[in-house]
């Protein structure tokens, strides 16, 4: 099992579905799973219950997965809570899409989808990205087993990728 993780904009549900292909194996996106179960969008979930509900969601969804043959892309805030971090290392191996703020503030800004990204911060995309990157970034590389460069080419990634198998 593959566990992609990383902020928004890194690429990972873009990678993890390529990946899922050339593997022959299941692709599972953790935000699509809790809006198919909640039947709400993550921005109607944040807004209705607050983030830490949201959380609450994502870590009973993480655990469900279970498929062994499985590439999983995770939601940026995934790596928050240890529980998290530990399910996703025992079970698998995480890789973390690394990406510069102004690489993902442009990704973000070439294709906006304000209900599924609600805003952390309330400011502008690269000055939430960097605040969130300056807490998150130690979280990420602790967590990861590998660290990609996530603003190489989609088919040097995934080659990189399929050197990799726990």
């Amino acid at each position: 099992m593959f566990y992609l993780i990383g902020p928004r904009g890194s690429g990972k549900t873009t990678i993890g579905k390529k990946l899922a292909e050339q593997k022959s194996c299941q692709f599972v996106d953790t935000d699509k799973l809790i809006v198919e179960r909640a039947g709400s969008s993550i921005a109607q979930i944040v807004e209705q219950y607050g983030w830490e509900h949201f959380r609450h969601l994502e870590s009973e969804v993480l655990k469900s997965i279970s498929h062994s043959d499985t590439v999983v892309s995770t939601g940026g805030g995934i790596i928050l809570l240890k529980e998290n971090q530990r399910v996703m290392r025992t079970n698998g191996t995480v890789i973390y899409l690394s990406a510069t703020p102004e690489i993902l503030a442009a990704r973000l800004a070439a294709e906006p989808q304000a209900e599924q990204r609600p805003s952390l911060t309330g400011k502008s995309i690269l000055e939430e990205i960097e605040e969130v990157m300056s807490q998150r970034e130690f979280l990420y590389r602790e967590t990861a087993h590998y660290v990609i460069d996530a603003g190489l080419p989609i088919e040097s990634i995934i080659h990189q990728l399929t050197q990799f198998d726990k």
